[in-house]
């Protein structure tokens, strides 16, 4: 090994400062790593709340993950919990309820603006040590060099590399740094657009979440602070343009017959946007001194809420074993064990996910009458037997086999 080889910037390079890379470099800043993030965007200040911004429904474990983090406090004021869950089937007579109180929980999980998250974790990231935030930074790519891993950017107008002992890929869906180290990526595409908007609603939403399934696309409606509600709306790529188009007012009118009258009259829809839906999953979770984390691991159709809790769980595995592994003596990040570890924990959780994911887009975005009605005694089977709704109840949480230590509140090996 040269002298040239053997010098190393930092122990862990992230590429990608969204919520989930943004939420691995706080993760791992307690364990004496030096950790560089790099993202495109420069951290913003002044950002104020608008009608129109985009929501996440946060699973109980993913709140705790934050709380583990120290940041839940930026962020629990703007935190809408919810107390109960409602799945109905238009025109079908099959109807399905979770109560938080009856599962003996305070809230099924919380629904947050994205803003109000990216503006807690970098105020985590503001205060932590051994981080090296690099923005406005593009990432070019990744390559081995013996016992490290270059991260290549581009940041202030000249071209840098990172020699870090391991490389993460937060870059989104189609993630450069992953494509680079020659792993693929499935992808199946629904043939569905998301609508997602925010309204003002006649009655208050009281706390609940709805999940109304129609022939077109299923209808999820999410409680909001002062009593806003976030919508996505799943239809045809070619009618969610049409949809798109319409005023506010006829707009309003269409949702309004799809979802019904249980909030009342819809006053108010905010400005609309749009994106298409598919299934992605990387081939594998790590390569050599690479781990893939986030959107650019999976990325799941929003009928279940679970993309962001599944992606935020990745950044709590890795630094889990990160952390095990420093306790155990290892300095070197990148060593393959604990990569090992980290891609046989995230596989198994990640095959439960998408198949419960997966299998109600087909269940409930099938047409034929035959899987409508049978669905609808399901939902009716699913209201009336208490268990099938404690395990809902435990999906809420995150619950999908081994749990991050993060996410059930219990600190990692050498935090303060």
């Amino acid at each position: 090994m040269t002298d040239h080889e053997s010098r190393v910037d930092c122990d862990v390079a992230i590429a990608g400062g969204g919520l989930v890379g943004a939420s691995l470099a706080l993760a791992l800043a307690p364990l004496g790593l030096k950790v560089a993030l790099v993202e495109a965007v420069a951290p913003g200040g002044g950002v104020h709340p608008s009608f129109d911004e985009r929501t996440t429904a946060l699973a109980n474990g993913s709140a705790r993950i934050f709380r583990s983090l120290g940041i839940w406090r930026h962020m629990e004021r703007e935190a809408t919990p919810i107390r109960r869950i409602h799945v109905s089937d238009q025109g079908r007579f099959g109807v399905a309820r979770i109560d938080a109180a009856e599962q003996g929980l305070e809230a099924l999980g919380y629904v947050l603006p994205n803003r109000v998250m990216g503006a807690a974790l970098w105020q985590g990231l503001a205060a932590a040590s051994g981080i090296q935030v690099i923005a406005p930074a593009r990432v070019l790519g990744s390559e081995l060099a013996g016992d490290v891993r270059v991260l290549a950017l581009e940041h202030s107008a000249t071209t840098q590399q990172l020699r870090a002992r391991l490389v993460v890929a937060a870059d989104g869906a189609r993630s450069l740094i992953r494509e680079q180290a020659g792993i693929a990526a499935d992808h199946w595409p629904y043939a569905q657009t998301a609508i997602i908007a925010t309204i003002t609603t006649q009655r208050f939403h009281d706390y609940v979440a709805y999940e109304r399934f129609t022939a077109d696309g299923p209808i999820a409606v999410l409680p909001l602070s002062d009593g806003r509600c976030g919508i996505v709306w799943t239809r045809p790529p070619e009618d969610a343009a049409r949809l798109l188009a319409l005023p506010d007012e006829a707009f309003l009118a269409e949702l309004q017959a799809a979802f019904g009258f249980r909030l009342g009259r819809l006053l108010r829809a905010g400005v609309r946007s749009a994106y298409e839906l598919a299934l992605s999953r990387s081939e594998r979770h790590v390569a050599e001194r690479l781990a893939i984390v986030g959107n650019a691991a999976q990325g799941l159709h929003p009928i279940a809420g679970q993309g962001f809790n599944l992606g935020l769980r990745d950044a709590a595995s890795l630094a889990e074993v990160l952390a095990d592994a420093r306790a155990a003596g290892s300095a070197d990040a990148g060593d393959a064990g604990p990569l090992k570890a980290y891609a046989d924990w995230r596989a198994e959780d990640r095959r439960r996910i998408v198949a419960f994911t997966d299998g109600l887009v087909r269940l409930f975005g099938s047409p034929l009458g035959v899987l409508r009605g049978l669905r609808s005694v399901g939902l009716l089977a699913f209201d009336a037997f208490p268990p099938a709704k404690s395990a809902m109840a435990r999906l809420s949480v995150g619950a999908a086999g081994r749990i991050p230590r993060l996410a059930r509140g219990v600190p990692l090996a050498g935090d303060r």
